[in-house]
């Protein structure tokens, strides 16, 4: 894909220089940046249409950026690492990535995967690291939710389970769906537990807790996440 945006993310210039060079060699457009930090930033900002990521990162692990990354884009990611156990890559790709290279490697090879990936890409046009629903708003990239412009500090469950239903908005998520995917596969049965959360949720969120205009329940199913501008 000659032009494509790509940002590498690693520590290491000489591998950010040697990849830079080897890219733009090849037709692509590439920025860099060396920590986990900037790279949840930048692919926030730049959009890039691929991401190259180093897991050895000298802020965060590469498998929470990736992680992170997944919560809000289906960008391609190419692992790059010098950790080549299986169990690594394994966890890599479990964690959302589209390939992984071992270091050292062959540039031709990486060109190659870049270009699968690129192909095997479906860019969403609505995709955004920034959710906006009213006066609630949820800035991915920096696990940020705010009401009003005012920050409103979720526990890491209540941001889970909010983060599930804006992946899902629009859409009826049936009580079994949502404890699974936020608390586990044995907890599909415990209903309470998500009653308990959801009414938190809407305790900080809703204009009216009675009255629920953004998280709506449908009696006897679920739950459905509407966003009104």
């Amino acid at each position: 894909m000659s032009g494509a945006v790509t940002l590498i993310v690693d520590d290491e210039v000489q591998i950010r220089r040697f990849l830079r060079i080897s890219l733009e060699a090849n037709g692509y457009t590439v920025h860099e940046v060396e920590s986990g930090k900037e790279a949840l930033n930048e692919a926030g900002i730049l959009r890039p249409d691929l991401i190259i990521l180093d897991l050895g990162l000298p802020d965060m692990d590469g498998l929470e950026v990736l992680r992170r990354l997944r919560e809000w884009t289906k960008t391609p990611v190419i692992v790059l690492s010098v950790k080549g156990q299986d169990h690594v890559k394994i966890a890599a790709l479990d964690a959302g990535a589209d390939d992984y290279v071992t270091k050292p490697f062959s540039v031709q090879e990486l060109l190659a995967r870049l270009r699968v990936a690129l192909r095997h890409a479906h860019p969403e046009t609505d995709e955004s690291p920034v959710f906006q629903a009213g006066d609630v708003s949820v800035d991915f990239t920096r696990r940020l939710v705010a009401k009003g412009g005012e920050p409103v500090k979720l526990t890491p469950t209540e941001y889970a389970l909010l983060r599930l239903m804006i992946q899902n908005v629009g859409k009826v998520l049936t009580h079994k769906q949502i404890l699974r995917e936020v608390w586990g596969k044995e907890y599909e049965e415990e209903v309470h537990y998500l009653r308990v959360y959801m009414t938190q949720l809407r305790q900080k969120l809703e204009a009216d807790p009675a009255r629920p205009e953004l998280l709506i329940t449908e009696p006897g199913v679920g739950y459905r996440l509407v966003a009104k501008a």
